[in-house]
């Protein structure tokens, strides 16, 4: 019996997949009776268990001894993807830990329809890391061997934007142009739809490498890592005067990928070194405690919530570190998230433009705006679209689940 096909859209923070059942898309309940899954692992020290998703999340929360990861879809393309590490018993590749991922899903769909699933329609950005990026091609082919190794016979792609244009219905109605903001945790993609009377085209699709966890990046440079050194002095070890305080360490504690690397002997012995001659060594204590008790991706869970209550225009919004320290917080005013952010607004722009021109199109010849993707949510976005598209129709829609939905109905 030929398996059927199903839709997965493998994201940098959730994932979702579903199927065509009679005419309509039917997602799988992934986790906590919910749609999707957070796309996250968590390797148990203890128990030696590979957890996914809301697990994974829960035993990083709980204090377990582990490994925790998130964000692996940007490595996709980059020379981490084939290097080998010891993870629990097993020396494996970011390839092999993907496809558990990718064969949790297969699994639970067919346990859940009895149905089996021999074949993937994924969806995929626009763009990994950049227009002519020579890691695009890999990229994909880094992709195609997850599913691969995920027993998955064949795999097709679906650009997530195009996928996005299907759910939302305006394929299907007539007279329309309009754009698809994709944006989710990795990337932003765009695509411009026009549909008529004999029928409906994408007329361009265009994407860039922003996304929620670049706004996470932004804010935790901006408000948390100075409370752990960062711009701060320290003592010369020979001679007087004072040195800044290097970034290089920083900068990887607050990229959501790059954090299980941070932990490092290297690393630990340069917090201390810092300590000895730092000019303010309460913050560089903090440093040294999220080293030591790898509090990293506690940090920047910290920054979403805040993150999420600042978008929110919740007064009062923060940060809040006491994992950390008793009692530290980082305030974060829905002024200062938007000045945090602002410099993601004229990149975002220009893509939305670059997007139309692509099309051949004027900017006020888009009628329709609408929104997919979890990061769309965030002000920055609906306001800079606002202003680059003031005439047209501003619509929000499945934002979690539209690419999973649209993947659905085309791999049917």
């Amino acid at each position: 019996m030929m398996g059927n096909t199903l839709g997965i859209d493998f994201g940098t923070s959730n994932s979702a997949a579903g199927f065509l059942h009679k005419g309509k898309p039917r997602l799988i309940t992934l986790g906590a009776g919910q749609p999707t899954i957070p796309t996250t692992f968590f390797f148990d020290f203890e128990t030696r268990q590979t957890l996914l998703g809301d697990a994974a999340s829960r035993a990083l929360l709980a204090g377990a001894e582990g490994r925790f990861m998130r964000a692996l879809k940007r490595v996709l393309g980059t020379s981490l993807m084939h290097e080998k590490r010891q993870i629990l018993n097993d020396r494996v590749t970011f390839v092999d830990i993907i496809a558990r991922f990718l064969r949790h899903i297969k699994s639970s769909a067919e346990a859940e329809t009895g149905l089996r699933f021999d074949h993937a329609l994924a969806g995929r950005p626009v763009v990994f890391h950049g227009q002519n990026d020579p890691r695009e091609g890999q990229a994909l082919a880094d992709l195609r061997a997850c599913f691969d190794a995920a027993g998955f016979k064949t795999v097709r792609f679906l650009a997530e934007p195009e996928a996005a244009a299907i759910a939302s219905g305006v394929l299907q109605q007539g007279g329309q142009t309009g754009l698809i903001i994709d944006i989710g945790g990795g990337t932003s993609d765009f695509t411009v739809f026009r549909s008529n009377p004999t029928g409906t085209s994408i007329m361009a699709s265009h994407g860039m490498r922003i996304g929620g966890t670049d706004f996470d990046r932004s804010i935790s440079i901006d408000h948390v890592m100075p409370l752990f050194g960062k711009g701060g002095q320290l003592r010369k070890t020979i001679g007087d005067g004072l040195t800044p305080v290097p970034a290089a360490l920083f900068n990887d504690l607050a990229t959501w990928e790059k954090i299980p690397f941070v932990y490092t002997a290297q690393n630990r012995k340069l917090a201390q070194d810092m300590l000895r001659l730092a000019q303010s060594p309460t913050q560089m204590t903090r440093l040294s405690q999220v080293l030591e008790h790898e509090l990293g991706h506690d940090v920047s869970f910290a920054v979403e919530r805040g993150k999420i209550a600042a978008n929110s225009g919740q007064d009062g919004a923060q940060i809040a570190l006491g994992i950390v320290e008793a009692g530290l917080i980082a305030p974060l005013s829905p002024a200062a998230l938007s000045q945090g952010l602002a410099i993601h607004a004229a990149p975002l722009a220009g893509a939305m433009a670059d997007t139309v021109q692509m099309a051949g199109l004027s900017l006020n010849e888009i009628d329709q705006v609408i929104y997919v993707g979890g990061s769309s949510l965030m002000s920055l976005v609906t306001q800079t679209a606002a202003q680059a598209f003031p005439r047209a129709k501003h619509v929000q829609t499945d934002v979690f689940t539209a690419v999973a939905n649209g993947l659905a109905i085309a791999a049917g």
